[in-house]
């Protein structure tokens, strides 16, 4: 090898490190000749092709192909993981959040892909856009050496996937233009116009908003080695936290970058390599710097918990009230469940966005059979 073609890689080298930032790279959305999507990955209808109401704002920043741009204003951002793994899940629930939108073509999704996943980013963006053809996306690779040395072991191996983290590292990955974000779990669906989860205020310094839970007790989400250590239990001298779900955020990205809160968690996940703090994945982490300043949203937008316990994923019934959105958090999961024709009666709730193509399983009669009212629940009554 040459000098000279030495010296042009490690130039080129440094160039890509500073065009891109060392968490990820983005792969922008654009239509292609032919699926490529290998063995198992091409059995997804197509979405119905869903288009904006009466009243929607209209914005001239179109880029080429009809898709806009990731800096337009009258955009609704949201930011999912997509992986191999929950593919079905996130697929539904991209379904589920155009279906009730007022607007499905001002949502804009931002789709976090693991370096490594076997399926590949880029196979992963081909399917999406099979599938929603008219879709705003964007998928971002994400690295997962960023992450890879601050996660320590828990409860459930899956907990441990390094893309469980990639929601730390939203303010880093997303366009800068991007101040403002809706992060979703792949493991849900809605049941109500997105735009109203948009449009949440987040009052004074508050940087993220969601549900609380204040009747949970918080104790038992730390271990006791955080909590006899004076030093570390004083985080929440000054606060009174409750338990929120991070599986459904609305987060102020202005202000997460301004005040480098992705460094603050990362601080409490070295603190836990070394004494072993928590026990459960991820969300500890933000419990701990966000606990006791979040914007409390109400409940109907996160019924959590319907995939059972993180053990066993047993069954569980809604909680009485209306539901915006049904959240599979939990081991059990609603395509697995249905597959081995073992549902949950929740997880037909679930079914009508399922856009994976069944040649092999035969729908169970389930209408009869379903205990809730279609007064219950926004948007489901046409299954109902």
């Amino acid at each position: 090898m040459s000098v000279g073609f030495r010296l042009n890689a490690a130039v080129l080298l440094v160039l890509v490190s500073l065009v891109f930032p060392p968490f990820c790279v983005g792969i922008r959305s654009i239509p292609t000749i032919g699926d490529g999507l290998g063995s198992g990955f091409d059995r997804f209808s197509e979405a119905p092709d869903y288009r904006n109401g009466r009243g929607c704002p209209v914005s001239a920043d179109k880029r080429v192909l009809g898709l806009k741009s990731s800096c337009d204003p009258s955009l609704v951002h949201v930011a999912m993981t997509l992986d191999s793994e929950y593919l079905r899940g996130s697929i539904a629930a991209v379904h589920s959040v155009l279906k009730h939108a007022s607007c499905p073509e001002n949502v804009f999704f931002h789709f976090i892909s693991a370096e490594f996943d076997p399926a590949s980013p880029r196979v992963l963006t081909q399917l999406v856009r099979s599938t929603f053809p008219s879709l705003n996306f964007k998928v971002y690779i994400f690295r997962e050496d960023t992450v890879i040395n601050l996660i320590s072991s828990s409860i459930r191996e899956a907990l441990e996937n390094p893309l469980n983290y990639a929601r730390n590292y939203l303010g880093d990955i997303l366009d800068i233009c991007v101040d403002r974000v809706i992060y979703l779990d792949s493991d849900l669906v809605l049941a109500d116009d997105i735009h109203k989860l948009w449009n949440i205020t987040l009052t004074g310094s508050k940087i993220i908003g969601a549900p609380e839970y204040c009747h949970a007790n918080f104790t038992t989400y730390f271990t006791d080695t955080f909590w006899s250590d004076p030093v570390l239990s004083r985080v929440f001298g000054s606060r009174k936290p409750c338990y929120f779900n991070t599986g459904v955020m609305v987060m102020d990205l202005l202000k997460w970058r301004e005040g480098n809160y992705r460094k603050r968690i990362e601080n409490w996940m070295e603190i836990q390599r070394r004494k072993r703090i928590y026990d459960l994945g991820s969300l500890p982490p933000f419990l701990l710097v966000f606990g006791g300043n979040v914007e409390s949203i109400d409940h109907r937008w996160n019924q959590h918990g319907l995939g059972g316990d993180n053990v066993k994923g047993s069954c569980r019934s809604l909680h009485p009230g209306p539901v915006s959105l049904l959240h599979w958090s939990g081991k059990g999961k609603p395509w697995v469940r249905l597959d081995a024709r073992k549902p949950c009666q929740v997880d037909y709730l679930w079914e009508p966005y399922d856009l994976y193509k069944h040649s092999n399983r035969v729908k169970t009669q389930h209408q009869s059979s379903m205990a809730y009212s279609p007064s219950t629940l926004v948007g489901y009554s046409t299954y109902l």
